[in-house]
């Protein structure tokens, strides 16, 4: 490609792309995808009016002119939806029709013989009037009926100019609004999109994971245990629970099989089923977030709502400050410079692009958030749950040592183990199937079909001998399994540094399978910022035994743990944390941990964990790195603060105003400028990241 350097600096450049037409808003997104994803790039810019780059970069200069020569539209593959999502077309949209409002207001204006403006201006105020009657006429005091009194005062008295002024400054006001609110809602919306996911595809070699834009309707997919189910489908074969809560409210997971539909956003519980697809188009997973975010009331935060309803409230007093001042004052004038300035536009707008802005900022930093609350939720939060499994340990736990309690070999033991776990997708289960691998135990399936018991472990036979693997409590306790005559000693001695994965064959231990899951890098450090940023109680809870449990504890720094814990332990801790007072955070990455997520006042799972743990979280956090948890309590903090500060930022500022029109200071319609002028700088300036 050939470019031109218009301007240079150290670790800074713009250039000007050198093409025979006007660059597109296509070839626009095209080069600043190909410029973010260079390494040597830091931070990317395109202009497409001017066809300008802005460029800023670490290392040699030389780097970044190759690869500018180097670009090609042709050549980059850009992912789905990220053009037609980008918001560029967007912003080009209400710049133009900011730009024929401002051309025809005052051309009409200079153009125009006071006759026909007047009677132009009477026309374009039946619009106010009439929902300003609407209002009233529901028996509601809202913005409308300000703006109608103002508008209907100035024709009455013949003041053309003031209200035609009040309307072209309303209309702006409401067009930069729009404008400002769809840019929010599409930044949000593009950061939760561009999260892909994939999907198993039936085909006539076995199961393939596919992306799951490939899926067309007509194509079968296989959905495994845990999994959410991501399109609207008939049942093929197989037999599940299907949990349909998120669409119809049931409680209890409904039974599907051969011939029934099932639903995109429901989830597996149990078993697995095979669909065949039945629509795809026009549900995507970006306009489905829009819609979630532009309809969903519940999602809002309870002080964004006191926001809006605070807001509408203060329209009768200020229509009473009006008359008020009419009746001091005598003066037309000074009543209108009140009218014109109501707080509830700024009220209205800045809380909700406060909150949109910092959900779309969390993304930034991998958080995804489903809703305002669940942000006020983590500012107020004074107690946090962690498992331990996955979120204070790192997510991909590996196989230590093997020690027999039968006289067999360690390896036949772990390729007995490996084939018992390799049906199910938890992370300690994979973690022996992976050993397996390394040392290429390969088996063919010597069992009956295996059941799995949630948070327990697996039950089955070899032969006439029952099998199980799984937690103490489940094969000693549950199951009643010994440990052989002589072996005792040995059992006490096992290492406690790692977790333990008991196999018992014929009721009698066979193996203990030490599973090292260590401790993520950060895991002490996140504890502790969270205690600074004003966590006061920090509890870890586990199902590994209490010595494991107790090694972690001490290791982390947390204030509490719990060991050897059920799924419905660690949602009845949540339940009386909350019902002693307490807002709480819960943690977790498994199918065991979806009782305490949906529990706790906010519920945080781990990108990579199972996929009902995503679905009934309230807020997702990337795997690598656990520091999201500290960035979003301090994300949290800052909205919390930016809401507060933009209150009494618009209160006060807008009874200033008042003061002034009252005084005479100003005029109604340097009142009315005023006013949305700050409204709308109020509601950009809450775009603005809350972290640096």
């Amino acid at each position: 490609m050939k470019f031109k350097i218009r301007h240079e600096m150290k670790g800074r450049l713009r250039v000007h792309i050198v093409q025979e037409h006007k660059m597109t808003y296509e070839e626009a997104d095209t080069l600043l995808f190909y410029l973010q994803n260079c390494k040597y790039v830091t931070f990317a810019k395109v202009y497409d009016r001017t066809g300008d780059a802005v460029i800023a970069y670490i290392g040699e200069r030389e780097n970044i002119l190759s690869l500018l020569r180097a670009f090609h539209y042709q050549a980059v593959t850009v992912p789905d939806g990220l053009i037609e999502n980008s918001g560029r077309d967007l912003n080009h949209q209400f710049e133009e029709r900011l730009l024929m409002r401002i051309v025809f207001h005052y051309a009409r204006k200079w153009l125009l013989p006071a006759p026909l403006t007047a009677c132009y201006t009477v026309a374009a105020s039946l619009k106010y009037l009439v929902q300003g009657l609407k209002s009233l006429w529901n028996r509601r005091i809202e913005v409308s009926v300000l703006d109608a009194t103002a508008i209907g005062v100035s024709v009455v008295r013949k003041d053309y100019k003031t209200a035609s002024s009040v309307m072209f400054l309303l209309g702006i006001g409401e067009l930069l609004e729009d404008w400002t609110h769809k840019r929010s809602v599409d930044d949000l919306a593009r950061t939760l999109s561009l999260n892909v996911s994939k999907v198993w595809k039936k085909s006539e070699g076995g199961e393939v994971l596919v992306p799951i834009d490939r899926i067309v309707p007509g194509d079968e997919v296989v959905i495994h245990m845990g999994n959410v189910i991501p399109f609207d489908g008939t049942v093929v074969s197989g037999e599940a629970m299907v949990n349909q809560s998120s669409l119809t409210g049931e409680s209890v997971p409904v039974r599907r099989a051969e011939g029934n539909t099932v639903y995109a956003g429901t989830v597996l519980e149990e078993g697995e089923l095979t669909l065949s697809v039945m629509e795809t188009s026009g549900e995507s997973r970006f306009e489905k977030i829009v819609t979630m975010i532009e309809e969903s009331e519940k999602l809002k935060s309870s002080l964004e709502s006191k926001a809006e309803h605070l807001a509408d409230r203060l329209v009768p007093y200020t229509l009473g400050g009006t008359v008020l001042a009419y009746l001091l004052t005598r003066n037309t004038t000074k009543a209108l410079s009140v009218l014109m300035v109501d707080f509830s536009c700024a009220l209205k707008l800045a809380m909700p692009i406060s909150v949109l802005s910092a959900i779309r900022e969390a993304g930034l930093h991998n958080i995804t958030v489903k809703g305002g609350k669940f942000l006020e939720a983590v500012a107020e939060a004074d107690t946090i749950v962690f498992d331990k499994t996955g979120t204070l340990t790192k997510a991909r736990p590996t196989v230590a040592e093997v020690i027999s309690f039968n006289g067999e070999e360690p390896d036949e033991l772990l390729r007995v183990a490996a084939c018992l776990e390799e049906h199910f997708p938890h992370s300690m289960a994979k973690a022996v199937v992976e050993a397996a691998e390394r040392k290429e135990l390969l088996h063919e399936e010597m069992h009956a079909k295996v059941e799995y018991i949630v948070a327990h472990g697996i039950s089955t036979y070899i032969g006439e001998k029952k099998a199980v693997i799984g937690s103490y409590h489940f094969v000693f306790e549950d199951e009643g399994c010994q440990i052989p005559v002589g072996k005792e000693e040995e059992f006490k001695k096992l290492p406690l540094e790692y977790s333990h994965l008991y196999l018992a064959i014929d009721g009698r231990l066979a193996a203990v399978i030490c599973i090292e899951d260590p401790l993520r890098e950060e895991a002490e450090a996140v504890v502790n910022s969270l205690r600074c940023a004003g966590i006061r109680n920090i509890v870890m809870m586990t199902g590994d035994s209490e010595r494991t449990a107790k090694a972690i504890a001490e290791k982390v720094g947390v204030d509490h743990y719990f060991s050897e814990v059920l799924p419905e332990d660690k949602a009845g801790f949540v339940e009386k944390e909350k019902e002693a007072g307490r807002k709480v955070i819960m943690i977790g990455d498994g199918i065991n941990d979806s009782p305490a997520l949906s529990a706790a006042d906010v519920g945080i799972a781990i990108s990579d964990g199972a996929e009902i743990a995503r679905e009934i979280a309230d807020i997702t956090i990337g795997a690598d790195d656990l520091y999201s948890v500290v960035t979003l309590k301090l994300i949290s903090d800052g909205l919390m603060k930016r809401i507060r500060k933009n209150y009494r930022l618009i209160v006060g500022f807008n009874t200033g105003l008042i003061g002034l029109g009252v005084t005479g200071v100003i005029t109604p319609t340097t009142s009315a400028l005023l006013h949305n002028t700050s409204t709308l700088g109020i509601g950009l300036n809450s775009m603005k990241n809350l972290l640096d």
